[in-house]
């Protein structure tokens, strides 16, 4: 490019440099002749055009000699062509070199990657020796030989650690990461303390399990043994956040190794392990408890600097990853508890097997919802333990990517690998991840490669299906005694010393084995410690009601508060007219609808000190446009949550949109709940039937946890339900489900009438002191319906009724048929009986289908006459709704006197019909039906 269309003619050089910095951050931002122009110099200094390809340290002045020449591509430099192939090998190193790290301990080979041989650059041994400029290499001279540039990218990027950043956008973190790794070559001199405790936490880690192994054959462990470097990891990571100032670090993970961290990190009694294996005091778990492969813990430590730091280990099923937004729920729970509005506080810190953390997709979920304002919590700490296989599932066929992490890099955050089997490059890596956090509230992965020295489970045969990798194994001496060599040949400690360290631990162990086979010996329960004290699980009959009405005065003002729009807000000219009639409620013009009296009881709630945290996709506005608990300025966007505005010293409602997920985002506000029996927490799916995609949360958390880990959650799950022709699955939130998971009064499901009732029963839920999964199924047409209204007078007394009477005057003797429902049918049950006239059919309404309290049953069946038949009705198909479970707890009769049995839609394989015409024919016969006399 000469002449006029030379882009230097008349330019200033720095003005060059600058474009060329834009280039090389965003070639597409950069166009014209510039980009031409910046492709073509890059093609004749032996690049492929790509400006990826292009060095960081290039400056276009360089490829002209001399300086100030006539500007020419034609006079580029031969050395200034060489220089630019090492600043491309450089480059290649920071985006590739972990391809060629140092990380699997079996040695298995790696494939070479062709963009860091010298010859892809046309370079070769010969330019080893010639000096080039070093000066963006950290560490280092700012001119040096290529073969030294080269050792010191080596040693950075391609020993024990490789660390993959160079997709991160921010250039900020791009150039710590790298300043930070390359100037120490990611290597770390250690202190002889710190040599002498990593060597001790090995020794913790294999001989727990050495000590199980042969005190308890045969009994499943799912060992760590391959993988212990990750507890002197773990060690580090505490003691590094006891220098950050985190105050408590909530830890989740799968089952493999949480014996080891239960004992080894968390500060479990071994001889609490211990009886578990010996299973002595089956009476505690009759017909409930866990596996203890599954169980958590908490305690409190005090670090090495002085710092105290509480300990949290979340209780977690087999569904291994399902647990992660759990655990990150728990922690917002603890971080706004604190009002730690920077999350620095409250870390998580979350253990994944390789296979489940590619495999599953709520890991994707959970890193989604990591930046987002509702669910951010000042950034995670991941830890991978990569056993390198799945159950008996290699790699290749576990996964498409090449690394189980990949999935890590929808987010601008670094994957740091690391071989397992050499300790202090693990420990290099949790402090280069600890330090990440702090600095940047990201989360950070940590991929630590090691594998496992038996099978699945320890009664497994793993050589059925990866006979070679463990022959493999079998050749290796454990993490602890490999490392106590290393130690031994740098003289930093003798035999004498580990052995020491060896003989106290199994001593340890011997006594707490010794100690759980005491006939004396009583089990402490780890649980309703804290700031659970004071609330209730058990039988619900046992808690007593509480009175929920609020006087008139405090409803009108709240009323009044939610439809006063500050000065200066310009509110949508559509939300006038919902204003004006919430207003109208205030002042008894109108009943309440559904969404005035939510609002009243979350402002109630609100003026009590009660925080209430709402999430779901659209929960600000409710799907069905009922709520607006957040108002968007009209002309410039800002936003107002009228319930906050209420008083100065008052509780918050916070409402969150959630991203379109609701696996991740219900297991968070499960774990948000179980740190908040205090708050009222309510997650609201779109449709009802979009709670079927979280159905593993339901079955493995909400519905189980009391019974299995004895934890109490007060979560409320709102699920739109009810029949009006909108197709099969807008149709069911799948009631069925909720009560086939109902024993022993593990949760509360409700499908409430009135505006009254949903008042009531959100107040009930927190004033009560008994801690239940509360589910309600939530109406859509019942929004507008005008016979779906209350009066103000029903929220000033009383409290939630499980049983709602037949509503009217007739006599009871007269009555012929008592008709039984649930939810939306009762206004068209009760509309037909007026159109006909049929005075001898009672209508009653069963609000709370478990836990059911025959006393109630009986108080309002008692005026009607034995033998008068009870006819269940619900829009549901027979196989589904309320009716199987129903008929599984009445039979035939109800309070051995009434006749019990059902009309329904006919038996289904799909909720309902997909034509809305349809939907209306089968609606007028299930009315008919219900009202035929047989």
């Amino acid at each position: 490019m000469q002449g006029d269309n030379n882009p230097l003619n008349g330019q200033n050089l720095a003005f060059i440099e600058e474009m060329y910095a834009r280039y090389t951050e965003d070639p597409e931002s950069v166009e014209g002749e510039w980009r031409t122009w910046f492709d073509e110099i890059h093609h004749q200094a032996g690049g492929n055009g790509q400006a990826a390809r292009l060095g960081p340290s290039f400056s276009p002045s360089s490829l002209f000699n001399p300086p100030g020449g006539n500007g020419s591509a034609d006079s580029l430099s031969p050395m200034a062509v060489r220089q630019d192939k090492v600043d491309q090998i450089i480059r290649a190193y920071r985006v590739r070199g972990h391809m060629l790290a140092d990380l699997d301990p079996l040695g298995l080979p790696r494939e070479q990657h062709p963009e860091l041989e010298l010859s892809w650059y046309g370079l070769s041994e010969a330019d080893l020796d010639d000096k080039f400029s070093a000066n963006t290499v950290g560490g280092g001279p700012a001119e040096d030989t290529l073969r030294n540039i080269l050792a010191r990218l080596k040693r950075t990027y391609c020993g024990s650690i490789g660390v993959q950043y160079m997709h991160i956008d921010d250039v900020h973190i791009k150039h710590w990461l790298q300043a930070r790794m390359e100037e120490t070559q990611n290597q770390q001199s250690l202190t002889r303390d710190t040599q002498l405790r990593i060597l001790t936490k090995l020794t913790d880690a294999e001989i727990f399990e050495q000590f199980i192994h042969n005190k308890f054959l045969g009994a499943k462990r799912f060992s760590l043994e391959g993988g212990e470097s990750l507890i002197p990891l773990l060690d580090q990571a505490i003691e590094e956040a006891g220098t950050h100032d985190v105050e408590e670090i909530v830890i989740a993970m799968a089952h493999r190794g949480r014996l080891n961290v239960l004992s080894n990190i968390m500060g479990k009694a071994p001889d609490q392990i211990f009886r578990e294996f010996a299973d002595k005091d089956p009476d505690l778990h009759f017909g409930g408890g866990d596996v203890k492969y599954h169980l958590g813990y908490s305690t409190d430590i005090v670090t090495t600097s002085g710092a105290q730091i509480h300990l949290t280990l979340c209780f977690n099923p087999s569904h291994l990853e399902f647990v992660n937004p759990v655990a990150v729920g728990r922690v917002r729970a603890k971080q706004d508890r604190r009002e730690d509005q920077e999350h620095r506080r409250v870390m998580p810190l979350l253990i994944h097997g390789d296979a489940a953390f590619i495999g599953q997709g709520v890991s994707q979920e959970t890193f989604n919802m990591s930046e987002l304002f509702g669910y951010r919590v000042g950034g995670t700490v991941h830890i991978i333990v990569n056993n390198q296989i799945g159950f008996t599932t290699p790699p290749e066929s576990a996964r498409s990517s090449y690394y189980a992490t990949d999935i890590a890099k929808m987010l601008q955050i670094p994957v740091i690998h690391v071989n397992g089997e050499h300790p202090e490059a693990v420990a290099r890596a949790i402090t280069l991840a600890m330090n990440f956090r702090k600095k940047f509230r990201k989360d950070v992965v940590i991929d630590m490669w090691c594998y496992r020295r038996y099978g699945h489970n320890e009664g497994d045969e793993p050589e059925y299906t990866q006979p070679l990798m463990y022959k493999a194994i079998k050749k290796r001496v454990s993490v602890r005694q490999g490392y106590l060599d290393n130690l031994l040949k740098l003289n930093e400690l003798t035999e004498a010393d580990a052995d020491e360290i060896v003989k106290a631990r199994k001593a340890r162990l011997e006594k707490a084995l010794s100690e759980s086979r005491a006939p004396d010996y009583e089990y402490q329960m780890d649980s309703g410690r804290g700031l659970w004290e004071g609330y209730l699980g058990g039988a619900d009959e046992a808690v007593p009601d509480v009175e929920t009405g609020v006087d008139k005065a405090t409803l009108v003002r709240i009323l009044e508060g939610i439809t006063t729009v500050p000065e200066g807000f310009n509110i949508h000219p559509k939300l006038k007219r919902l204003l004006k009639a919430r207003a109208a409620m205030a002042t008894g013009e109108k009943p309440l609808d559904w969404g005035g009296a939510e609002a009243l009881a979350y402002g109630t709630l609100l003026l009590e000190g009660t925080h209430i945290r709402l999430s779901g996709q659209d929960a600000q506005r409710g799907t069905f446009s009922h709520r607006h608990a957040v108002w968007h300025d009209y002309k410039n966007g800002r936003i107002c949550v009228p319930h906050n505005l209420l008083e100065d010293e008052q509780a918050q409602l916070r409402p969150i949109d959630s991203p379109l997920s609701e696996i991740a985002v219900l297991g968070f506000e499960y774990g948000y709940s179980l740190d908040a029996p205090d708050h009222l927490v309510i997650w609201e799916a779109q449709f009802g039937d979009f709670s079927n995609v979280a159905q593993v949360i339901t079955d493995q958390f909400i519905s189980s946890s009391e019974d299995k880990w004895q934890r109490l959650s007060g979560l409320v799950l709102q699920l739109p339900h009810g029949f009006e022709g909108q197709g099969p699955e807008h149709s069911s939130a799948r009631l069925e489900r909720y009560l086939n998971l109902c024993a022993q009064d593990n949760m509360q499901v409700c499908n409430v009438t009135t505006p009254a009732q949903v008042f009531h029963l959100l107040r009930r839920q927190v004033r009560r002191k008994i801690r239940k999964p509360l589910v309600i199924m939530t109406p859509k047409s019942l929004l507008r319906l005008p016979a779906a209204v209350s009066p103000m007078e029903e929220l000033t007394s009383g409290t939630f009724k499980r049983i709602l009477p037949d509503q009217g005057e007739r006599d009871p003797k007269q009555v012929k048929r008592i008709l039984m429902c649930s939810g939306k049918v009762y206004y068209e049950l009760a509309d037909a009986r007026a159109s006909m006239g049929a005075d001898h059919v009672a209508i009653i309404r069963l609000e709370q289908l478990y836990p059911l309290r025959m006393k109630d049953i009986s108080e309002v069946l008692a005026p009607y006459a034995p033998g008068t038949e009870v006819v269940w009705v619900q829009e549901e198909p027979m196989n589904m709704g309320a009716w199987p479970s129903l008929r599984l707890r009445f039979g035939e009769q109800i309070l051995d006197r009434h006749p019990l049995r059902w009309v329904a839609r006919p038996e289904s394989a799909s909720p309902a019909t997909g034509s809305a015409a349809s939907h209306k024919m089968e609606q007028e016969l299930l009315i008919e039906q219900a009202f035929a006399i047989t």
